[in-house]
């Protein structure tokens, strides 16, 4: 009886093993015809954020066995490429690029003005191209980008899906560039339902830029899902300060540092940032910026009229020099300007994670910023306006040189946890493909977070 059974098991477990192969092959062959078209208006050499996140995440997908291609324009944010080749394949991804350069970058109307022909020339390549392509992931860079896969759904029945890195017209109405109750804003608010109520999914960072866009249009919560940013733990990794040559060219490993990288612009709140440096004049603590940004011109002149001696200004660095100038600081900072929560997210949090460095937020009471450093142990968070606050914390680390370590390092072990560019991509791949939610179930719980 006993050998009848073992025989039993064993011919039974070959046959499940061989079942579960032909599943995974199966899937896998699915996977493999799966055909993507991002369209980004930024993607490298440009150093705007979005483009380099964008192009993590396209060859992720690669990996995961997904075509994919990408329509994107010429550099308009790099250090010394103006051009880019029109057709290239870099790590398996397939790169065509518009024509057009970019003009006027440095004013509102020129980057309007280049978003709107950015539009028309991503327009005219899906309309030629749609067929060849099972889903678009388009971005919201520039804004109205989305249209592009409106159009073509209504003609050719394209699948697309929208992803919302910052808020509009929302974000244009607390900047005051236009009212709430202008043509203009009424008119997007439509486009905006339209777009998101024929696409695929909706992909956005926080769940308060969901809960934002649910209230004006709960009839899409079907199709919104949060999917965080991310940043690659393998690329940026903790470094002390002591073995680090970019802390040592800039001094910043010879005191207490405090840094903000990247883009200072007008979602950022900088007036907290002035109220500390104020306070912390005469303490041994060095504030550097890296970056640009209309705040980042106005943070210099402030300190110049000021005279404020305890910060330095840099430019953007070259993107192989980020994981020193991340890790040459002692705490980094975070901040979204008041009444913009829910309306833009921060990328650089995922950074400063990735490089093990304590982190203070500047945000209101009710930002996502707040549970996610709470959930990490990674850092502090604090009203916009509350220096004191601010600048006390920044005391508190500086007698206490271990508790920041212990900050950073609880940072870092979260995000390898949460936010690398593999989890990510698999979150994605559950939206973009449906396939794979039907033959691994987990994928799909992403819907829900």
């Amino acid at each position: 009886m006993f050998k009848v059974s073992n025989r039993w098991t064993i011919k039974t477990k070959k046959l499940f093993a061989k079942t579960i192969r032909g599943q995974s092959k199966q899937t896998k062959d699915l996977n493999k015809n799966f055909r993507l078209l991002i369209i980004t208006q930024f993607y490298p050499p440009d150093y705007a954020a979005t483009g380099q996140l964008i192009q993590e995440l396209a060859v992720q997908l690669g990996k995961e066995n997904i075509q994919v291609r990408v329509f994107t324009g010429q550099p308009g944010y790099a250090f010394k490429q103006q051009k880019a080749p029109a057709l290239e394949r870099q790590q398996g991804v397939v790169i065509r690029r518009s024509r057009t350069c970019q003009l006027w970058l440095n004013r509102i109307r020129g980057k309007t003005f280049n978003g709107i022909l950015f539009t028309i020339r991503a327009g005219l390549h899906l309309l030629r191209h749609a067929r060849n392509y099972d889903t678009v992931l388009l971005t919201t860079a520039p804004p109205f980008l989305s249209v592009a896969g409106y159009v073509a759904n209504l003609l050719f029945k394209v699948n697309y899906v929208c992803l919302i890195y910052d808020l509009y017209p929302d974000a244009a109405i607390k900047l005051g560039v236009i009212t709430a109750n202008h043509p203009l804003a009424k008119l997007w608010h439509i486009v905006n339902q339209l777009v998101w109520q024929n696409s695929k999914q909706i992909v956005v960072l926080t769940e308060t830029m969901k809960q934002r866009i649910l209230a004006r249009h709960p009839q899409i919560a079907p199709q919104i899902s949060v999917i965080h940013n991310w940043a690659n733990e393998d690329w940026i990794k903790p470094l002390a300060k002591q073995q680090n040559w970019f802390a040592h060219i800039h001094g910043m490993d010879r005191q207490f540092t405090v840094l903000y990288s990247g883009n200072l612009g007008r979602c950022h709140d900088l007036d907290t940032i002035i109220e500390t440096m104020e306070l912390l004049q005469n303490v041994p603590v060095k504030f550097v910026f890296i970056g640009a940004g209309a705040k980042h011109d106005i943070c210099r002149q402030i300190a110049s009229d000021r005279h404020l001696d305890n910060c330095t200004f840099l430019p953007y660095q070259d993107r192989k020099n980020l994981p020193y100038s991340l890790t040459a600081c002692d705490l980094a900072l975070v901040s979204i300007a008041p009444s913009l929560e829910g309306i833009v997210a921060p990328s650089k949090l995922y950074g400063i994670m990735a490089a093990g460095k304590a982190i203070a937020a500047i945000c209101e009471p009710h930002s996502y910023l707040r549970q996610l450093i709470q959930d990490a142990n990674c850092g502090q968070c604090f009203d916009n306006h509350d220096g004191l606050g601010l600048a006390e914390f920044i005391l508190r680390l500086m007698s206490a040189p271990n508790l920041a370590t212990t900050m950073g390092n609880a940072g870092r072990e979260y995000m390898v946890a949460n936010f690398t560019p593999k989890i990510i991509a698999q979150q994605y791949r559950a939206i973009l493909n449906p396939v794979d939610t039907v033959n691994n179930p987990s994928l799909g719980m992403v819907r829900n977070r």
